[in-house]
């Protein structure tokens, strides 16, 4: 381990590092809820420079992205793309140059749309803020070079897929403060203004202390996409890289993170262990790699709350998407459709925040990234995007492996799974078995340390 990584966990270790992290994340979100006509008025205060715009990863969540960082401010322009392949590239360039038409905010030259894998790196040489929603395995790798480079970020949750990963991260974010960067994380839902509200009553002290909750991201899975006879393996499992831990990490790291974070967040801290069960009952086929469908983890915080988490891959049954948690002095239910509340003990609704009406959080996050960069101000979201990253990964080692996973021990795992340096000539990370199907974790038996 290198001298940073040991200098990382020394500063995780520090007593009240989490809970000091959290609430004031908490408080500073609550004082950044502003109406959205405040907001506009307050772009280009103090800097009216036309800033360029990156894209790197041109899927669809890339392009949506793309979409609102250009909304988001009236003086910014896409001028290079970069993806692996050519043909989401085009697809994404040309859903945005009609999107945009009229504004002429596309001003990408073919000589700066940039494909393969050393395609980031060329895209963000040529941009002020880069947009990063590349499969989250090589989001490490691009939030370096990134904050290296000076660049001002969005990025996609989560920030990796492997403990290594986490670690450069959390190096990188310290940087990133040190050179007052503004990093922003797809964890939108604290840009939502029913969840920032309840954070401040939560710190107001309106529940007590929170001491359990339930946290669910269950649904039917997301799309397939069939192999082609004449893609290699790499080629295969990039398409489809929603399957494959090296790029993906399980749907309870690249969905349940939503859940898992606010958690984190209303609790006040990061978990010191997690132990669940889980695996592979409806979603069987070989097209689904190598990842679960089902999860199940208690996570135990320092202060004795444990936080039951589930999330699901089943088509035909229950869906649910939202938090539930307990409290001192009463209850709490949060989820993404706008409405939030808050129960005494005796059962009764004592304060209901109903924001049906309230800004898109997708839209939210992308304008205080730039309000924040006109105004000289930080945003520095990439520590806790981090170490949400974190308690989602060991979950995922505590239903392959079936045992307790201690968080000081596992953010000390240096099991990569991401190689370094990959090219179109580059073996798969996975190798199939000989019938075409991959190894699926076994609990008991599989190593996850």
């Amino acid at each position: 381990m290198s001298k940073s990584d040991e200098l990382i966990l020394s500063k995780l270790s520090e007593g009240n590092s989490r809970r000091t992290f959290c609430k004031n994340t908490s408080l500073l979100l609550g004082g950044m809820m502003l109406p959205m006509s405040q907001m506009h008025g307050m772009v280009n205060v103090l800097n009216n420079k036309k800033l360029k715009l990156a894209l790197i990863g041109c899927g669809g969540r890339g392009t949506g992205a793309a979409a609102q960082a250009l909304k988001a401010d009236d003086n910014v322009e896409l001028v290079a793309m970069a993806d692996a392949f050519e043909d989401r590239l085009q697809s994404s360039l040309r859903n945005l140059s009609k999107e945009f038409k009229e504004t002429k905010k596309i001003k990408v030259k073919e000589k700066n749309q940039f494909v393969g894998f050393d395609a980031a790196q060329k895209a963000m040489d040529l941009a002020d803020v880069v947009i990063l929603t590349t499969p989250p395995g090589f989001r490490p790798q691009h939030f370096e070079y990134a904050i290296k480079t000076g660049k001002h970020v969005f990025m996609e949750k989560p920030v990796a897929t492997d403990v290594p990963g986490v670690r450069k991260v959390l190096e990188t974010a310290r940087l990133a403060k040190e050179k007052k960067l503004n990093v922003v994380v797809g964890l939108q839902r604290r840009y939502q203004n029913n969840y920032i509200d309840m954070a401040n009553k939560i710190a107001e002290g309106s529940v007590g202390q929170i001491v359990s909750g339930q946290v669910y991201w269950n649904g039917g899975g997301v799309w397939v996409r069939k192999r082609k006879p004449e893609q290699s393996e790499l080629e295969y499992q990039m398409r489809n890289w929603y399957y494959f831990n090296w790029l993906c990490g399980d749907h309870i790291l690249e969905q349940h993170i939503h859940n898992i974070d606010i958690a984190n967040w209303f609790v006040g801290d990061f978990p010191i262990s997690a132990q669940g069960m889980g695996g592979r009952q409806v979603r069987t086929g070989k097209e689904y790699g190598e990842i679960f469908d089902h999860h199940f983890v208690e996570f135990k915080y320092a202060n004795g709350a444990v936080i039951s988490s589930q999330c699901r891959h089943q088509p035909g049954t229950m869906y649910k998407v939202g938090e539930v948690f307990q409290g001192t002095k009463g209850f709490i239910e949060t989820n993404d459709a706008g409405a939030t509340y808050i129960k005494g003990l005796d059962g009764k609704e004592v304060y209901k925040y109903a924001g049906f009406n309230d800004p898109n959080p997708y839209q939210q996050e992308h304008n205080r990234l730039f309000e924040s960069i006109r105004n000289g101000g930080v945003i520095a979201d990439a520590e806790h995007g981090a170490k949400s990253t974190m308690t989602a990964i060991m979950g995922r080692m505590a239903t392959y492996s079936g045992k307790v996973i201690k968080w000081e021990e596992a953010l000390n795992s240096d099991l990569a799974l991401v190689p370094d340096n990959l090219d179109w000539n580059s073996e798969a990370p996975v190798k199939p078995t000989s019938d075409g199907t991959y190894i699926i974790p076994s609990p008991g038996k599989t190593k996850v340390m």
